[in-house]
């Protein structure tokens, strides 16, 4: 890498560790873009690798803050997360076999999907002492593998599905959902990257800068999205504006794979 490309790197990483910190695992959604766009990761298959090791460990340390502060419904997150590593490994397979132009954009769709339904639910309060029981262990189960395999398909920055998947099987409000969504990414995140890694598709010392990057930024990711955590609806429209602005951008950037 040049000074140039280091920097960058490391730029990118503080944005992508505040963003996880800020909205949960939707913050992954951004690690992706930066790598191709802005880093310069030319293989877009390279730039997933390389995203999932680095929002792994990001998104451990910023569990920890969340965990801290008494924000992670532990158990829901477990279960979420031990069915979507499951679909993250057969997700991950089937992305490796679609064109990586092609894959960011249909990725970007998505994205815009969940954005919207996103904006639909930003009224809703929540229930904040909910907890793991028989009526909703079949549906964290169900979303789990369901946002793990699309997770895994599009590289962790399908991540962003965590946090409305924890929500619909739960009704837990936002604030918890985005803090126990970090358990489910840094599962789903070591999953990816290790069949990536087996294919010999991760930079290791691009995603060394983007952990290094996202420590300060995790940080203070955390305290905002405590702060916003007390306004209704802020979190969720916060949520999908990221989205929405990601996804735009890379439909024009990615809209010559289908010409």
């Amino acid at each position: 890498m040049d000074p140039l490309q280091s920097v960058l790197a490391l730029a990118s990483g503080s944005v992508v560790g505040f963003t996880l910190g800020l909205v949960g695992g939707g913050g992954s959604v951004l690690a992706v873009p930066l790598l191709v766009y802005l880093v310069g990761v030319t293989n877009p298959h390279v730039a997933i690798g390389t995203s999932a090791v680095a929002v792994a460990a990001n998104a451990l340390l910023n569990l920890v803050n969340h965990g801290r502060a008494g924000a992670v419904k532990w158990r829901c997150a477990a279960v979420f997360t031990v069915a979507g590593v499951l679909g993250a490994f057969v997700g991950a397979w089937f992305g490796r076999q679609v064109d990586g132009e092609k894959l960011l954009a249909l990725f970007a769709v998505l994205m815009m999907v969940v954005g919207g339904l996103m904006l639909r639910s930003r009224k809703g309060e929540g229930l904040p002492h909910v907890r793991l029981g028989r009526d909703n262990f079949p549906k964290l189960v169900g979303f789990g593998l369901g946002a793990g395999l699309l997770s895994g398909f599009f590289g962790i920055g399908g991540g962003f599905l965590i946090v409305p998947g924890l929500m619909a099987a739960t009704g837990m409000p936002i604030l918890n959902a985005m803090a126990s969504s970090l358990l489910a990414v840094t599962g789903f995140g070591v999953t990816t990257a290790t069949s990536y890694a087996f294919a010999g598709l991760i930079n290791w010392s691009i995603a060394g800068l983007f952990v290094v990057g996202g420590l300060g930024g995790g940080l203070l990711g955390s305290r905002v999205a405590r702060r916003l955590g007390q306004r209704r609806g802020a979190l969720n429209i916060l949520f999908a504006g990221l989205i929405f602005v990601v996804a735009i951008y890379m439909l024009i950037r990615t809209v010559g794979a289908f010409l």
